[in-house]
């Protein structure tokens, strides 16, 4: 276990985040075991395949990548009607008792050293309440970062029978400060929804290429409730990302959506999980990649079957396109099935550009860029026929294309 950061980091610059942004004893207090917790914490399980470990989290020099005290950033919020979108402060203010009772109630604040610490130091906060019955499209959120590093912690809480579709970015700045020993985000995401609750998140990560990116999202799904992820992500030197759902009611459902496009030496460390815990539950899997020159991903999805989940419907299906020789993937599909009633599936592959389709095209006139562009694009249409969220969609078209254009 690394432990460059906690070395450096004090007790009292952890007082000093909570004083500043006003809150409760609990949450200090919630901070500060967080923070003692760090000597005997190990860094977040990487994905292992056999005779390698891809990822190695434990060598970044944590010291020089973060400074507890420089939280410098935008955040932009767009509120949907009879949905509250609060920062952290007026959260606390206006749903204090509602806050302490969901916090760390799905991401465990000591599950990892790197959760742990962004407990410790998260600033910038956002939370998303819909009260009962409530539905609710097009709540935005925008986190730019211009500091060297900083910890972002988002609570959605769905109460029963509402609903909310969240699109949340995640770039650097304009104005952010110079960092040559490169720049540390930590994302936290807890999704709380209720019985007959919908809440369907969708997040693009667009961080400069200098940037580690540490992001957990978790969601817990009750009787008939409905937790669905889109998870994109573009940007940063090195990301881990962990998209999870507990399905813990009779009839509850969760899709995890994922779409990546890797250049330059970028690294991927994805992984997708999907908890069935009761009966009638659903879940599907859905993830396409790109890595072109030198980049390089793995990608773990585990569907696990409990026992008590009787009628379960589990599938998952991850494809990576190769556009160089030096471009690494693999894929770890797992099932862990303990219920012999259940229907699942999983499958992975990692090819290049089909050589007889590339073919076809120049031989009708269509330059070979253009060619092999037009067929990434259409790789990924059918995990973008899996985003609901049309602004998302657009913005990875976008995305996508630009990155084509490079």
């Amino acid at each position: 276990m690394s432990t460059q950061v906690h070395a450096t980091l004090t007790a009292d610059q952890v007082e000093q985040i909570s004083s500043d942004l006003d809150e409760p004893d609990w949450l200090l207090e919630t901070r500060l075991e967080a923070f003692e917790a760090l000597e005997s914490l190990d860094m977040p399980d990487v994905i292992r395949t056999p005779g390698r470990d891809w990822t190695n989290l434990d060598a970044l020099d944590y010291e020089a990548l973060v400074d507890p005290l420089d939280r410098a950033q935008e955040k932009d919020r767009v509120e949907a009607e009879g949905v509250d979108v609060m920062d952290w402060q007026t959260a606390l203010d206006e749903h204090g008792e509602l806050i302490e009772e969901h916090f760390g109630s799905v991401v465990d604040p000591q599950r990892n050293y790197l959760t742990a610490l962004s407990t410790a130091l998260f600033s910038a906060g956002t939370v998303v309440y819909v009260p009962e019955g409530v539905a609710a499209e097009d709540v935005k959120i925008r986190t730019r970062m211009n500091s060297r590093s900083l910890f972002n912690y988002t609570l959605v809480i769905a109460e029963e029978s509402a609903s909310v579709t969240i699109l949340e970015r995640q770039s650097v700045g304009d104005d952010a400060k110079p960092a040559d020993e490169g720049r540390y985000y930590s994302g936290v995401v807890e999704a709380s929804a209720a019985e007959n609750a919908r809440i369907q998140y969708g997040a693009l990560q667009n961080l400069t290429e200098e940037t580690y990116n540490f992001q957990v999202k978790r969601g817990h799904a009750a009787t008939y409730g409905t937790v669905d992820w889109i998870d994109g992500n573009i940007g940063s030197r090195l990301t881990k990302t962990s998209v999870e759902t507990r399905l813990l009611g009779d009839g509850a459902e969760s899709k995890i959506v994922g779409a990546f496009f890797g250049h330059g030496d970028q690294h991927f460390d994805l992984g997708s999980r999907v908890w069935h815990e009761a009966e009638h539950t659903t879940a599907d899997l859905v993830t396409r990649g790109v890595l072109d020159e030198h980049a390089r991903s793995v990608y773990e999805g585990v569907q696990d079957v409990g026992r008590e989940a009787w009628d379960t419907n589990s599938y998952q299906r991850e494809n990576t396109l190769m556009l160089s020789d030096d471009s690494e993937a693999d894929a770890s599909p797992k099932l862990i099935i303990n219920n012999h009633d259940t229907e699942a599936s999983h499958s992975a592959t990692v090819g290049q550009v089909d050589a007889e389709d590339l073919f076809y095209m120049t031989q009708r006139g269509v330059p070979p860029r253009l060619a092999r562009n037009m067929l990434v694009e259409g790789f990924f249409v059918p995990v973008l026929e899996e985003v609901a969220v049309d602004e998302l969609r657009d913005d990875l078209e976008d995305e996508i294309a630009a990155r084509l254009r490079t």
